[in-house]
């Protein structure tokens, strides 16, 4: 080979190696879809008309439909699971540090799908798409308020399985979730075995015992106890909950986090010399948390917090009677994944619902993710257990 083509190839290589480097930097750009139902009938019988939630959608689907995987969001999440709408979005979708070309879940490899929740809490963002009790209820021409049913974990889940009905998709290689996303991913296996190849719960449980419901039930005390609640009924009103919301989502990140990283990140009490002299004096981590509360509720509804605790509050897997029964349902491989340091949805209760699970004879195994965050390292520590996933999703 002479000189010049020598140097033509390596030229190549190299211009290879920078086009596949500066791809890797560029982030994955994504879009918001709408998919509509004319009515859904909930688990307790009522009927919602019409129904409609956003989605989106990572990879392609292949010619046999059965590379799909299915994402389910968190509690104040939404369906931005990867990617950035606009490249110059400041930030990328929650777990996109494991999803996208090349990563744990490789969309090279998969067609990725993540949808909007019933009652999704971030109501009035622009990019969320749901129905809820802030929605028009086409009957009466006025939001739903609280005359809008109350939904369940199966609700989700059902209203996910037309969406992916509507699109030809029938078999779902995997499905994961974080948090209460955990809870729809686990229900997806006990509703329909036959189609769920591979189940990954994170930070979550098969059930939610009494003790983490109470503490739920703290999320939505604030907002019930705010005048401007109003029973729910105010939509058309100027003054609206936004101070009842704010303080549970001070109690939300709270309780998320672990006192390791909520300390560091909050200042400490020595400063606040007023406290010590007049009752009244607030404490400046209060503050701080309360305005880091309000910016973060800003585009979120209190009715719909509402509806997501109450939902969140009765979930057991199968939502009868007895969750552990329930479980032997379950065909997928099952790959649980709590964060050690979780004091939300611990640690304890997903080794319980890993032994319930093999007591039915699934080998489930379970890998804890390490960190300072809680209960948020299902989320800021994803990527630490991206190797495993990778494995776990290549059997």
């Amino acid at each position: 080979m002479t000189f010049s083509r020598i140097f033509a190839f390596v030229a190549f290589i190299i211009s290879c190696f920078f086009i596949d480097f500066a791809n890797a930097l560029e982030p994955m750009l994504v879009k918001k879809q709408q998919f509509e139902l004319a009515s859904f009938t909930t688990q307790n019988g009522a009927v919602i008309a019409p129904v409609r939630i956003g989605f989106e959608s990572y990879g392609k689907l292949n010619a046999k439909r059965d590379n799909v995987i299915l994402i389910t969001h968190y509690f104040s999440g939404t369906s931005h699971a990867a990617g950035k709408y606009q490249a110059t979005d400041a930030q990328a979708g929650y777990w996109d540090a494991i999803i996208g070309p090349g990563k744990a879940i490789d969309t090279n490899k998969f067609f990725v799908i993540s949808s909007d929740t019933l009652v999704n809490l971030n109501a009035f963002d622009p990019n969320v798409i749901t129905t809820g009790p802030a929605s028009i209820n086409v009957k009466t021409g006025k939001p739903w308020g609280l005359a809008f049913p109350v939904v369940t974990i199966t609700d989700f889940v059902e209203v996910q399985k037309a969406l992916l009905d509507s699109l030809g998709i029938n078999k779902l290689y995997a499905v994961i979730g974080p948090s209460m996303g955990s809870f729809q991913a686990i229900e997806w296996a006990v509703r329909y075995p036959d189609q769920v190849e591979r189940l990954v719960p994170v930070i979550g449980s098969a059930e939610v015992d009494a003790f983490t419901a109470v503490k739920l039930e703290r999320w939505a005390y604030p907002i019930k106890q705010d005048p401007a609640w109003q029973q729910g009924d105010y939509y058309q009103s100027a003054e609206k909950p936004t101070e009842g919301l704010a303080t549970a989502m001070a109690y939300v990140t709270q309780d998320a986090l672990h006192p390791r990283s909520f300390n560091q990140k909050y200042p400490s009490l020595t400063k606040d010399k007023a406290a010590a002299i007049e009752i009244t004096a607030s404490f400046s981590a209060w503050d701080q948390l309360m305005a880091t509360a309000r910016q973060r509720s800003s585009l979120q509804d209190a009715n719909h917090l509402l509806y997501l605790v109450r939902a969140s509050q009765l979930w057991r897997a199968g939502m009868g009677d007895n969750w552990q029964h329930a479980l032997a349902k379950v065909k997928a491989k099952t790959l649980f994944l709590p964060a050690s340091g979780d004091l939300l949805l611990t640690a304890d209760s997903a080794i319980a619902s890993q032994k319930a699970l093999q007591a039915t004879g699934n080998n489930a195994q379970l890998v804890e993710i390490q960190g300072d965050f809680g209960h948020l390292d299902g989320l800021f520590n994803i990527s630490t257990v991206g190797p495993v996933i990778q494995q776990f999703l290549a059997k």
